[in-house]
């Protein structure tokens, strides 16, 4: 299971929620850069992996992307 001192200098800025959650996914290294490269939208380096998003990967996508929905949402709900 990576630090919350690796997945932060993987990651960039979380909060220390989404570290702990991150970390109660076990992910490997490479899972961790994946889901980054996922939510960085480097589709040139998913395209050529050419496989789905699943599994860890897919767990730690969803708690670094949950802010933003929540965000999204509120956006939402003020231009209304």
């Amino acid at each position: 299971m990576p630090s919350h001192d690796e997945i932060v200098r993987v990651v960039g800025p979380i909060s220390d929620e989404q570290a702990a959650a991150i970390a109660a996914a076990a992910p490997s290294a490479a899972e961790l850069e994946e889901a980054v490269a996922w939510v960085a939208g480097e589709t040139d380096v998913m395209a050529g992996l050419r496989r789905p998003l699943s599994g860890v990967v897919a767990q730690i996508y969803e708690i670094l992307t949950a802010n933003e929905a929540l965000e999204d949402d509120r956006d939402l709900e003020v231009k209304s």
